[in-house]
Protein backbone atom coordinates (compact mmCIF):
# COMPACT_ATOMS: atom_id res chain seq x y z
CA UNK A 1 0.00 0.00 0.00
CA UNK A 2 1.35 2.82 -1.18
CA UNK A 3 1.50 6.06 1.99
CA UNK A 4 3.34 9.59 1.64
CA UNK A 5 6.90 9.13 2.78
CA UNK A 6 5.97 12.03 4.78
CA UNK A 7 3.36 9.88 6.83
CA UNK A 8 5.60 7.09 7.57
CA UNK A 9 6.35 6.84 11.44
CA UNK A 10 10.01 7.30 12.48
CA UNK A 11 10.45 3.84 13.59
CA UNK A 12 9.94 3.05 9.64
CA UNK A 13 12.83 1.08 8.07
CA UNK A 14 14.48 2.33 5.10
CA UNK A 15 16.62 1.65 2.56
CA UNK A 16 18.68 4.23 0.41
CA UNK A 17 19.77 3.22 -3.13
CA UNK A 18 22.46 6.32 -4.23
CA UNK A 19 22.88 6.69 -8.00
CA UNK A 20 26.28 7.21 -9.90
CA UNK A 21 25.22 10.11 -11.69
CA UNK A 22 22.57 12.68 -11.29
CA UNK A 23 19.30 11.41 -13.41
CA UNK A 24 17.24 13.15 -15.79
CA UNK A 25 14.09 14.94 -15.33
CA UNK A 26 12.47 12.15 -17.88
CA UNK A 27 14.49 9.51 -15.57
CA UNK A 28 12.91 11.21 -12.32
CA UNK A 29 9.86 11.33 -13.96
CA UNK A 30 9.32 7.51 -14.98
CA UNK A 31 11.09 6.55 -11.46
CA UNK A 32 8.31 7.93 -9.34
CA UNK A 33 5.99 5.94 -11.98
CA UNK A 34 7.63 2.85 -11.24
CA UNK A 35 7.99 3.17 -7.39
CA UNK A 36 4.85 4.18 -7.12
CA UNK A 37 3.45 1.34 -9.15
CA UNK A 38 5.52 -1.37 -7.25
CA UNK A 39 5.03 0.19 -3.61
CA UNK A 40 1.36 -0.29 -4.43
CA UNK A 41 1.79 -3.74 -4.88
CA UNK A 42 4.81 -4.45 -3.05
CA UNK A 43 3.82 -7.17 -0.53
CA UNK A 44 4.75 -9.53 2.47
CA UNK A 45 3.19 -13.77 2.28
CA UNK A 46 0.06 -11.61 0.73
CA UNK A 47 -0.48 -8.70 3.38
CA UNK A 48 0.15 -5.27 1.77
CA UNK A 49 3.09 -3.43 2.82
CA UNK A 50 2.71 0.21 3.82
CA UNK A 51 5.28 1.79 1.82
CA UNK A 52 6.48 5.61 0.60
CA UNK A 53 9.43 6.84 -1.13
CA UNK A 54 11.15 10.01 -1.78
CA UNK A 55 13.93 10.85 -4.36
CA UNK A 56 16.43 13.34 -3.32
CA UNK A 57 18.84 15.68 -5.41
CA UNK A 58 18.20 13.53 -8.01
CA UNK A 59 20.04 11.15 -6.97
CA UNK A 60 18.85 9.14 -4.43
CA UNK A 61 16.05 6.90 -4.08
CA UNK A 62 14.95 6.22 -0.39
CA UNK A 63 12.16 3.72 0.76
CA UNK A 64 10.72 4.15 3.63
CA UNK A 65 8.91 0.91 5.54
CA UNK A 66 6.33 0.97 8.33
CA UNK A 67 6.22 -2.73 9.83
CA UNK A 68 3.91 -2.62 12.38
CA UNK A 69 1.60 -3.95 11.03
CA UNK A 70 3.24 -5.96 8.56
CA UNK A 71 6.76 -6.08 8.00
CA UNK A 72 8.85 -7.15 5.11
CA UNK A 73 10.57 -10.96 4.92
CA UNK A 74 12.87 -12.25 2.71
CA UNK A 75 10.74 -12.92 -0.35
CA UNK A 76 9.51 -8.89 -0.32
CA UNK A 77 13.12 -7.71 0.34
CA UNK A 78 14.39 -9.56 -2.90
CA UNK A 79 11.03 -8.07 -4.79
CA UNK A 80 12.58 -4.46 -3.81
CA UNK A 81 16.33 -5.31 -4.96
CA UNK A 82 14.82 -7.04 -8.10
CA UNK A 83 13.01 -3.82 -8.71
CA UNK A 84 16.02 -1.84 -8.35
CA UNK A 85 18.11 -4.54 -10.20
CA UNK A 86 15.68 -3.61 -13.20
CA UNK A 87 16.24 0.19 -12.61
CA UNK A 88 19.81 -0.06 -12.86
CA UNK A 89 19.07 -2.06 -16.28
CA UNK A 90 16.87 0.49 -17.54
CA UNK A 91 18.98 3.70 -16.55
CA UNK A 92 21.98 2.42 -17.35
CA UNK A 93 23.00 3.33 -13.55
CA UNK A 94 24.02 2.25 -10.20
CA UNK A 95 22.28 2.13 -7.39
CA UNK A 96 23.06 -0.89 -4.85
CA UNK A 97 27.02 -0.54 -4.83
CA UNK A 98 27.72 0.23 -1.37
CA UNK A 99 31.59 0.47 -1.99
CA UNK A 100 30.96 4.07 -3.31
CA UNK A 101 30.73 7.47 -1.14
CA UNK A 102 28.70 10.84 -2.06
CA UNK A 103 29.21 13.78 -0.37
CA UNK A 104 28.57 17.54 -1.33
CA UNK A 105 30.84 19.81 -2.84
CA UNK A 106 29.32 23.11 -2.37
CA UNK A 107 25.93 22.23 -3.89
CA UNK A 108 27.14 19.72 -6.28
CA UNK A 109 26.43 15.89 -5.60
CA UNK A 110 30.09 14.17 -5.74
CA UNK A 111 30.56 10.43 -6.58
CA UNK A 112 32.97 8.45 -5.42
CA UNK A 113 34.51 4.83 -5.23
CA UNK A 114 35.90 4.22 -1.40
CA UNK A 115 39.29 3.62 -2.28
CA UNK A 116 39.19 7.34 -4.04
CA UNK A 117 37.69 9.05 -1.65
CA UNK A 118 40.02 7.26 1.69
CA UNK A 119 42.68 8.98 -0.90
CA UNK A 120 41.06 12.18 -1.09
CA UNK A 121 41.10 12.06 3.33
CA UNK A 122 44.75 10.78 2.63
CA UNK A 123 45.66 14.03 0.71
CA UNK A 124 43.08 16.20 2.75
CA UNK A 125 41.00 17.01 0.12
CA UNK A 126 37.74 16.54 2.42
CA UNK A 127 37.62 17.19 6.04
CA UNK A 128 36.20 16.57 8.85
CA UNK A 129 33.03 19.02 7.91
CA UNK A 130 32.57 17.41 4.38
CA UNK A 131 28.98 16.76 4.17
CA UNK A 132 28.42 13.36 3.34
CA UNK A 133 25.56 10.66 3.00
CA UNK A 134 25.70 7.97 5.71
CA UNK A 135 23.37 5.33 3.31
CA UNK A 136 23.68 3.38 6.26
CA UNK A 137 21.09 4.53 8.11
CA UNK A 138 18.00 1.85 9.38
CA UNK A 139 15.28 4.09 10.26
CA UNK A 140 13.29 7.61 8.89
CA UNK A 141 14.49 9.34 11.99
CA UNK A 142 17.92 8.38 11.56
CA UNK A 143 17.42 9.44 7.78
CA UNK A 144 16.06 12.43 8.64
CA UNK A 145 18.86 13.25 11.58
CA UNK A 146 21.82 11.60 10.29
CA UNK A 147 21.49 10.80 6.56
CA UNK A 148 22.92 14.31 5.64
CA UNK A 149 26.10 14.96 7.84
CA UNK A 150 29.66 16.06 8.46
CA UNK A 151 31.59 13.36 7.80
CA UNK A 152 32.69 13.74 11.66
CA UNK A 153 29.59 12.28 12.56
CA UNK A 154 29.28 9.73 10.22
CA UNK A 155 31.04 6.19 9.35
CA UNK A 156 33.40 8.14 7.14
CA UNK A 157 34.87 9.66 9.94
CA UNK A 158 37.46 6.62 10.56
CA UNK A 159 38.96 8.03 7.18
CA UNK A 160 39.61 11.57 8.25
Amino acid sequence: MLVTFNSLPSEARVWIYQCNRTLTETELSEIDVALKDFLSHWTAHGADLKAGFEIRYKRFLVIGLDQSGQAATGCSIDASVHFIQALEKKYDVLLLDKMNVSYKQGEYIAYKPLIDFKKMARQKAISAKTVVFNNLVATKGEYQEHWEVPASESWHARFL
